[in-house]
């Protein structure tokens, strides 16, 4: 087991479960949905009789998901009935209270009262399948990935005056060792953002400050008492915290790396392989989803939709400037660009390259998350499913042109000029100057 030990990784359940850094108390957890919405369904996606070759094992799936902007995809697919188009007539789409909560309820599976599925940090299905987060290896696949871009790093407005944006290093002479930093799970996505930019900036996130988990719905509430200096986490909670004056952005990720990779669509190995037209009929529907949510004709329908109480249970202004890529940073400056913005189709951002996933492993291995032994090919090899993502998409009609016929998308450049050349991992750790690696 990884230097993440099961202790510590009770402790951060309980951390996170319950918001405990200020006495700030966690409000939601899992929500039931009703039957397959067909009403409100788009032209093309009523549900009709699936032909007996494609027809499902089964018809039931629980998926999960957090209240962030980038679980669109699988809200979508449920309130416009795509679940259903493809068979699966009842799919029950579950808010989790947390990201433990969400693996955990991988690990008990449907089965045993969890989850089939979920909307993902990238990062997690790896670590439950090696086993350094769950009492015992949970294999997992990643179908797809559900966007690229669309997190922030946001900042107390005590630190206004410093004017942090892509760099931090502003922050290194007022922050101290008891500065909380928060990000959402050790290890995911939000904590490597967050790393990384401090690192860019000369700060140490191991020595420095003190990095801290907290759910995303979280984020805002204990940012106004005082329990933060900064955070990392995705839309539309960093919208939220300027619209209420509570702190502004430093960033939006995708000036960090632009179309960066984020969450990703998982289910359990062993659900998807005793049900493969299942697995794949879920796949289709995410992807049609996916398509759906890259329409800017849908955007304002579809904050309406994720904004319901059900779901984000925020004010559909709140999600919508930032998924057009307009942005209000909070301290002064702001932002026009959609090119910037969350994506979930267009520029191949579904596509779940097996060299994203290298650089979340990579990165991993940074941090003391992973050890350095960690056989990653081997690992992505078991996790990556980019074969039943081609697979889905060619069933469902997407043009040669848009399915990829590269496992890498080549060398990644960040904002700062460092690059990750997936053919040479090593070089890339070598040439970064703060890290934590572990034997």
């Amino acid at each position: 087991m990884s230097n993440f030990s099961r202790t510590t990784r009770r402790k951060f359940m309980l951390t996170a479960g319950a918001a405990a850094i200020g006495g700030v108390v966690l409000h939601g957890c899992t929500s039931p949905t009703t039957t397959p919405n067909t009403e409100n369904a788009s032209p093309g996606t009523q549900p009709a009789p699936v032909s007996a070759e494609d027809a499902p094992e089964v018809t039931k799936a629980k998926l999960g998901f957090i209240a962030l902007t980038d679980a669109s995809p699988l809200i979508i697919a449920k309130e416009k009935g795509l679940f259903a188009k493809y068979g699966m007539t009842e799919v029950e789409v579950l808010k989790q209270a947390s990201w433990p909560v969400t693996r955990d309820n991988l690990e008990l599976g449907s089965g045993g009262g969890g989850i089939d599925g979920a909307h993902i940090l990238t990062p997690m299905p790896y670590m439950m399948t090696l086993g350094t987060i769950t009492q015992k290896p949970v294999p997992m696949y990643i179908l797809a990935r559900l966007n690229t871009q669309g997190q922030g790093i946001s900042v107390d407005n005590a630190l206004k005056d410093l004017k942090v944006s892509t760099d931090s290093q502003p922050l290194k002479a007022k922050l101290t060792k008891e500065s909380k930093v928060a990000m959402t799970f050790p290890g995911g996505t939000h904590d490597l953002w967050i790393r990384y930019w401090l690192a860019a900036g000369g700060i140490d996130p191991g020595k420095d400050v003190s990095v801290i988990p907290v759910p995303p719905p979280q984020m805002v509430a204990n940012m106004k008492v005082g329990n933060m200096s900064a955070f990392c986490v995705g839309e539309p909670w960093n919208a939220q915290l300027v619209a209420q004056g509570a702190g502004y952005s430093a960033l939006i990720t995708g000036e960090l790396w632009k179309d960066h990779p984020e969450k990703a669509f998982t289910l359990r190995k062993d659900w998807a392989d005793q049900n493969p037209k299942a697995a794949k009929a879920l796949l289709k529907a995410v992807l049609e989803a996916q398509q759906w949510c890259d329409d800017p004709a849908n955007t304002e329908e579809m904050a309406e939709i994720i904004g319901g109480r059900q779901y984000l249970n925020v004010p559909s202004e709140d999600i919508l400037g930032r998924l057009q890529g307009k942005v209000d940073f909070g301290d002064g400056r702001t932002l026009d660009d959609r090119d910037l913005a969350m994506k979930f189709w267009r520029d191949n951002a579904s596509y779940p390259y097996q060299s994203h996933d290298l650089w979340f492993l990579t990165e991993d291995i940074r941090w003391g998350y992973l050890p350095a032994s960690t056989d990653t090919k081997k690992v992505i090899a078991e996790v990556n499913r980019e074969d039943l993502w081609k697979e889905a998409a060619t069933a469902i009609g997407v043009p040669a042109d848009q399915i990829p016929t590269s496992t890498s998308r080549g060398v990644e450049t960040f904002f700062d000029g460092v690059k990750f050349d997936p053919e040479n991992p090593q070089a890339y750790l070598d040439s970064l100057k703060i890290k934590a690696i572990k034997a």
